[in-house]
């Protein structure tokens, strides 16, 4: 589902405040969060991180705001809507716990009119990496987001904590050989040849 950059922006400025006034920590993740570092606009979801303890005072508060809670079976985030918006609240991604040390790493970035802890591209590219599967497996967002955010990224470390998925290897592979990166050691300016 396509939703317009400025409602995705404006469901963010809400939920923030509403997670800040009940003092529940969070970072932006996904999608908005390369959009926030210089990436593509998402189009999808919201996609914020938070401690599993905290998952039901962030849902309350953001009821609270006037967002509605959707049941969901997955067992792993929790969601709620603002409007046409989906707001995922991520607590255990990828099998990978939030926890303080997740929180502490986000940077604080003004996005709309409002400065949220926003995930490093690092991270956010790991774990778009974890989820790809052979059901999943279309790398076209993946290298848009690696070209505009590829100076961002510690390539040693994404290829450390990714290295259990041979669709990630394969995804780092495309990467270095279209020299968008030296995953192995660090990243490398492109240059186009004549």
């Amino acid at each position: 589902m396509s939703v317009a950059r400025d409602a995705l922006v404006l469901a963010l400025v809400r939920a923030a405040g509403a997670l800040r006034a009940a003092g529940v920590p969070f970072a932006l993740a996904g999608g908005c969060a390369v959009y926030a570092r210089g990436g593509p606009v998402s189009e999808h979801d919201l996609d914020l991180v938070v401690r599993e303890a905290d998952v039901r005072a962030a849902v309350r508060a953001l009821v609270g705001v006037g967002m509605c809670e959707v049941d969901v079976p997955e067992d792993w985030l929790a969601k709620v809507r603002d409007g046409g918006v989906e707001v995922d609240l991520l607590f255990r991604p990828n099998e990978r716990p939030v926890t303080d040390e997740t929180l502490d790493a986000a940077e604080p970035m003004l996005v709309g009119s409002a400065q949220v802890p926003v995930q490093r591209a690092t991270d956010v590219l790991i774990g778009k990496l974890l989820v790809l599967t052979p059901h999943r497996c279309d790398f076209a967002e993946l290298l848009a987001i690696v070209r505009a955010v590829r100076e961002q990224i510690e390539w040693p470390r994404v290829r450390r904590e990714t290295a259990c998925s041979p669709y990630a290897e394969a995804f780092l592979v495309l990467v270095e050989r279209l020299r968008l990166a030296d995953t192995a050691g660090g990243p490398q300016r492109w240059e186009r040849s004549a």
